[in-house]
């Protein structure tokens, strides 16, 4: 089974299908999914923000961080069940979207962020308020993961802009001499 195959069978399960063409839901479903976008997205601004020391000063890190931890993990699960469920509804649309892999590339990339920087940095604020300057690593940290969401949002925004893909386009014949 080729992944296009599997992404036109994941399309045409029935609830994606009611989905895709629901004047309500897919409405709603989308707009969940910036929302958690906006808020989720604004938690981690104002968390790589604190830990580079230009915002929330007078918090330590670890009153940014795990204040603001519980309601990262919510809008996270929030925002990607429901942008799976968007591209689920349209899986072949967007197996063909250069946006929507580099979207996904993204969000690998925010797995091995997660991977390197939450032993070493998340899970260590402590240590980071007891020393007189934010750490480099801390820092690289905050900087990376600001490029990697950003790189998130941006294809993810562009993923509605692609037009090279149109199922239903007629051919184009070929030119004749």
């Amino acid at each position: 089974m080729s992944i296009l195959s599997l992404f036109q069978w994941i399309q045409s399960l029935g609830f994606l299908t009611q989905l895709r063409e629901s004047a309500i839901v897919y409405p709603i479903v989308m707009t969940t999914h910036l929302s958690c976008i906006a808020v989720f997205g604004g938690m981690i601004l104002m968390t790589d923000m604190r830990l580079l020391g230009l915002a929330l000063n007078k918090y330590t890190v670890s009153e940014v961080v795990s204040g603001l931890r519980l309601w990262k993990r919510v809008g996270f699960v929030i925002m990607v069940s429901m942008g799976a469920l968007l591209a689920g509804s349209e899986a072949e649309k967007y197996y063909h979207n250069p946006y929507f892999w580099a979207k996904m590339t993204f969000l690998a990339l925010v797995g091995v962020h997660a991977l390197v920087f939450r032993p070493r940095v998340y899970n260590q604020t402590e240590e980071i308020d007891r020393v007189p300057q934010i750490p480099a690593r801390a820092k690289a940290a905050a900087v990376l993961s600001l490029v990697i969401w950003t790189g998130v949002l941006t294809m993810g925004r562009l993923i509605g802009y692609y037009e090279g893909y149109k199922p239903d386009a007629p051919a184009v014949p070929a030119q004749v001499k």
